[in-house]
C-alpha cells in the first residue's frame, strides 16, 4: 500500500496534534502530585475517554478482533460488557476508599490495610508484568498493524517493519508522557480515544458495505456450505444479513466447557477475576481515576467509560468476524509466511534430535499432506504403535490435529527430552483487522485509519509507561532507595523510568510475533494470571473482612503465582480462566484459616484525605443502573 500525499498530511497533523497537546498540558508539572496524579484536578469526561483510550489499543483491535475471527467469535464480547458492570462496582464500591485514603498508587492503599511488605511485594509483581508483559504486546500489536500494511515500504527513509515499527510507536509515546505526565496522557487521550472510536465505525461501515458487494461463492464461513445454502443467501443480500447468515454459529456468548480460552463457566466466575483486577486494581487504568478533581467527577468518569464499553465489541468483534468472510485466503497467505521457515526445515530432511512440530486444526486443513508428514514423524520417533495407528485412521483435519495433540501430550507425560518449534498455523488471525484497512480504505482515509490505529497504541502505551514509573518512583525508590528524595528529584526520576522501560518494551515486542504465544491478546491475560487472582483476593479479603492480619496479605501475594502455575503445568488443558478462579479460591481459604488462626484485635485505620471533595455523585449512580440494566439485555439478544 502506497500512501498519497493526503495520507501522509492527515497521519503527521494527527500525530503532531497529539503531541502538541501532550507537551502543552503537560507545562508545568513541578511536583509528584501534579507529575503522576495530574494535580488532582481531571474532569469526568476527560477521566471517561482517557479511560477507554488507555484500554483500548490494538492489544483489541488485533489481538481481540483477531480471537473473533477464530474460534471465540463474539464470546470475546464478554471482555468488554462485562467491563461495564464492573466498572460500575468500581466507581461506588472501589473508588470512595481509594480516594478517601489520598493513594498515589493501588499498592500504597495495602500498607494501609496490611503493611509495607504486601506494598512492596504487590508494587515488584506489578512492575514485572508491565514491563515484561503489557507494555511490550501492546506495542508489538501496534507494530504488526503497521507491517502488514506496509511491510517493506519507508517512512522518512526508515524500512518498516516490526523492529523499526516498534521503536517509531514506543518513541513517540515517550515523548509526551515523559515529559508531562499523567496531565498529558489524560487531555491526548481525548483526540486519540475520538480517533479510535471514530475510526472503528469507519472501518465497520466499509467491511459491511464490501461484504454485501462481495458474491456469496467467494466468502468464507465456519457454517459448511450446506448450512450457508438453507440461508437462501443471494449475491445481492446486504452486508448485514450476510453477515448474520455467515456468522450465526459465532454470535452468541457460551461456548463449551472444555473451550481453552473463555468456556461457559467463566462467565459465572473466571471472567470477573480479571475485569476486577484490570478496572479496580490495575494501576495504569486506576491512576487516572486517583487523579480526579472530586470523588463525584471520578465516578461520572468511570460510569460515561462503562456505558462506552457497551459499544466497542461492535466495532472491534464484528470485523474480525467480516474479515474471516472476505479476506481468509489472505489470512492463509500471512500464515504460510509464518510457518514457511519451520516448513522448510523439516523438508530439508530428519530434523534435529528431540525437534516437534505442534500444528493447528486449521493447519491440518490447508496443507494436510505436510500435516500428516508431521503427524507420523512424531508417532514414529517418539509414540507407540497406538499413536501411529491413531495418525492412519484420522480421516478429517480436526482428527488428524486432535490425534497429534495426544501423540505430543504422551511424548511430554513419558518425560521425552523434545524441544517444540513455534506452532503451525492454518489462518493468522491477528492479521484480521490490518487486511480490512490495508483493503479497504480509499486514498485520503488510510492516514487516518493509521493515526487512528498509532493513537491506540500510544494511548495505551503511554499510561502503562506513566503508571509503572509512578509504581517504581513512589513505591521503589521514595520508599527504599531515596527517603527523602526532592519533589523535582521524584519527577525526574519518573521521567528516567519512562525512557528505560520504552528501551525494554522495543526490545521485548518483536519476539511476540512467535504463534507459540496464542495471539496477543492471550499472552497478556494468561501471563496476568500469575498475579491477578492473588491480588484481587488479597484487597477483597481485606476490605471485607477487617480484622484480616497483616501477614495475610503477604501470603496471599506470594502463594499465588505458585498456585497458578501448579495448575497450568499439572493441568494444561484447563482453560486461564477456570485456573485464576481456582487460585483465586485457594488464596481466600488461606487467608480465611490465618484470620481465624490470628485475627487483629481492632481493625486497621485507613487515613483519610481531605483535600478533594468526596461527596458522591446521584447522577452517575442512576446511569450506572441504566448501564447494568442494558448489558444485561445485550446478553439476553446474545446468550
Amino acid at each position: 500500500m502506497v500512501l498519497s500525499g493526503l495520507d501522509l498530511t492527515v497521519f503527521f497533523g494527527f500525530i503532531a496534534a497529539v503531541l502538541a497537546v501532550g507537551f502543552l498540558m503537560g507545562r508545568g508539572e513541578k511536583s509528584s502530585e501534579d507529575y503522576f496524579l495530574a494535580g488532582r484536578g481531571l474532569k469526568w469526561w476527560v477521566i471517561g475517554f482517557s479511560l477507554i483510550a488507555a484500554n483500548i489499543s490494538t492489544e483489541q483491535f488485533v489481538g481481540m478482533s483477531g480471537q473473533a475471527a477464530g474460534s471465540l467469535g463474539l464470546a470475546i464480547a464478554s471482555y468488554e460488557w462485562m467491563a461495564a458492570i464492573t466498572l460500575v462496582v468500581v466507581a461506588f464500591v472501589f473508588l470512595p476508599m481509594f480516594l478517601r485514603s489520598g493513594i498515589y498508587t493501588i499498592p500504597e492503599f495495602l500498607e494501609y490495610r496490611y503493611n509495607k511488605l504486601s506494598r512492596t511485594l504487590m508494587a515488584g509483581f506489578t512492575m514485572i508484568i508491565y514491563v515484561a508483559v503489557t507494555i511490550p504486546a501492546v506495542i508489538y500489536s501496534g507494530a504488526l498493524v503497521c507491517d502488514t500494511l506496509f511491510a517493506g515500504q519507508k517512512l522518512m527513509g526508515v524500512e518498516i517493519n516490526v523492529v523499526s515499527a516498534s521503536w517509531i510507536i514506543g518513541v513517540l509515546a515517550a515523548m509526551y508522557v515523559a515529559f508531562g505526565g499523567l496531565k498529558a496522557c489524560a487531555w491526548a487521550d481525548l483526540l486519540q480515544g475520538s480517533a479510535l472510536i471514530i475510526g472503528g465505525f469507519i472501518v465497520v461501515v466499509l467491511a459491511l458495505q464490501m461484504l454485501g458487494k462481495t458474491p456469496v461463492s467467494e466468502l468464507a464461513t465456519t457454517l459448511g456450505d450446506e448450512a450457508v445454502q438453507s440461508e437462501n443467501l443471494q449475491d445481492e443480500s446486504s452486508g448485514l444479513t450476510k453477515f448474520f447468515a455467515l456468522n450465526s454459529n459465532k454470535l452468541h456468548m457460551v461456548l463449551p466447557k472444555d473451550n481453552p480460552d473463555i468456556p461457559w463457566t467463566a462467565l459465572v466466575l473466571g471472567l470477573w477475576i480479571p475485569n476486577f483486577y484490570y478496572w479496580g486494581l490495575n494501576q495504569y487504568i486506576t491512576q487516572r481515576t486517583l487523579g480526579a478533581h472530586s470523588l463525584g467527577e471520578g465516578q461520572k468518569g468511570i460510569v460515561f467509560a462503562a456505558a462506552l464499553k457497551l459499544i466497542i465489541p461492535f466495532i472491534i468483534v464484528v470485523p474480525g468476524l467480516i474479515a474471516f468472510n472476505i479476506y481468509s485466503q489472505d489470512m492463509v497467505a500471512e500464515a504460510e509466511k509464518d510457518n514457511a521457515e519451520i516448513i522448510e526445515a523439516f523438508n530439508e530432511g530428519s530434523p534435529a534430535a528431540g525437534k516437534v512440530f505442534p500444528f493447528d486444526g486449521d493447519f491440518a486443513e490447508q496443507s494436510p499432506e505436510v500435516a500428516r508428514s508431521l503427524a507420523l514423524y512424531h508417532a514414529n520417533q517418539f509414540s507407540s504403535a497406538e499413536g501411529v495407528k491413531a495418525i492412519e485412521q484420522s480421516s478429517t483435519p480436526a482428527e488428524l490435529a486432535a490425534a497429534n495433540d495426544s501423540n505430543l501430550s504422551a511424548i511430554n507425560a513419558a518425560g521425552v527430552d523434545t524441544e517444540a518449534e513455534s506452532k503451525l498455523i492454518g489462518y493468522k488471525y491477528d492479521s484480521a483487522f490490518g487486511l480490512l484497512i490495508k483493503k479497504l480504505t480509499p486514498e485520503g482515509l488510510r492516514g487516518f485509519m493509521l493515526a487512528a490505529i498509532l493513537g491506540a497504541v500510544m494511548s495505551s502505551l503511554a499510561s502503562m509507561l506513566n503508571s509503572a514509573s509512578t509504581i517504581f518512583t513512589m513505591d521503589i525508590f521514595s520508599k527504599f532507595i531515596s527517603r527523602d528524595a526532592s519533589q523535582s528529584s521524584l519527577v525526574g526520576v519518573g521521567r528516567l523510568c519512562v525512557v528505560a522501560f520504552t528501551v525494554i518494551g522495543c526490545l521485548i515486542s518483536p519476539v511476540l510475533g512467535d504463534p507459540r504465544f496464542r495471539g496477543i491478546f492471550n499472552y497478556i491475560q494468561e501471563f496476568q494470571g500469575y498475579i491477578s487472582p492473588g491480588i484481587l483476593a488479597v484487597f477483597v479479603f481485606g476490605i471485607l473482612v477487617k480484622r484480616a492480619p497483616a501477614m495475610a496479605g503477604v501470603v496471599g501475594l506470594l502463594i499465588n503465582p505458585f498456585l497458578y502455575g501448579a495448575l497450568a503445568f499439572g493441568f494444561p488443558n484447563m482453560a486461564f480462566l477456570d485456573r485464576m478462579a481456582v487460585a483465586f479460591f485457594c488464596n481466600l481459604g488461606v487467608m480465611a484459616i490465618m484470620t481465624m488462626v490470628n485475627p487483629l484485635n481492632e481493625p486497621k485505620e485507613l487515613p483519610v484525605n481531605t483535600t478533594i471533595s468526596l461527596e458522591p455523585s446521584a447522577g452517575a449512580k442512576t446511569c450506572g443502573i441504566v448501564v447494568v440494566i442494558i448489558t444485561l439485555i445485550l446478553y439476553a439478544i446474545f446468550w
